[in-house]
């Protein structure tokens, strides 16, 4: 079952890293650029400031704190407990891979990038009313594009990313019930809306 398994995470990598071209190449590169997205999670916190007003307080250090989390566990308990190389430095798949960006680590379970951006959608799904739909699913296409280019790139195994965005979602819920939990002792009319 297991090499079924490694079998079909092969696959779907291989799927994904061939299908390029010069242009793909560069907006996967620009994706998977963490610095690229500072701006955008400038004004992220800015409008939940603006939104939330004096609930943001306690809002952004939450928001801030799950991110926190997802890369932490994912980064420096995940990847060295589990020790699996990422496609790029595994030797029977580097030299078939395209790789247009760097490699990285040496280990790749599970996704940073996909820890972290799951980390924040999850927060802000949870935490923004339903009028934020069109919002909400430009953050979720976002995420998949970021999550995806880590495929593209060679840097991840599809499970990689699926291990990490469920952790990252994991962290967003639990700080996500923490806010709620404070809001409606400290905030109760606030809490209810």
């Amino acid at each position: 079952m297991i090499e079924h398994l490694q079998a079909l995470d092969r696959w779907l990598l291989l799927a994904a890293n061939n299908h390029r071209s010069n242009a793909l190449d560069a907006w996967m590169i620009f994706f998977s650029e963490r610095f690229v997205w500072f701006p955008a999670y400038l004004v992220i916190l800015v409008v939940l400031g603006y939104m939330f007003r004096r609930r943001a307080l306690l809002l952004l250090p939450l928001l801030g704190l799950s991110v926190a989390l997802a890369d932490s566990v994912s980064s420096r308990f995940f990847k060295p407990y589990f020790a699996r190389l990422r496609p790029c430095h595994d030797p029977q798949l580097s030299a078939t891979l395209n790789l247009a960006s760097g490699c990285g680590g040496q280990f790749g379970f599970m996704s940073s990038h996909a820890a972290n951006a799951f980390a924040l959608v999850v927060f802000l799904w949870l935490v923004l009313p339903p009028r934020y739909r069109v919002a909400k699913i430009l953050v979720l296409i976002w995420a998949g594009l970021v999550s995806y280019s880590r495929m593209y790139l060679g840097a991840h195994y599809p499970s990689d990313i699926l291990a990490g965005a469920t952790l990252g979602s994991l962290a967003a819920w639990a700080c996500v019930r923490l806010y709620r939990l404070a809001a409606a002792r400290w905030w109760p009319v606030a809490a209810a809306e």
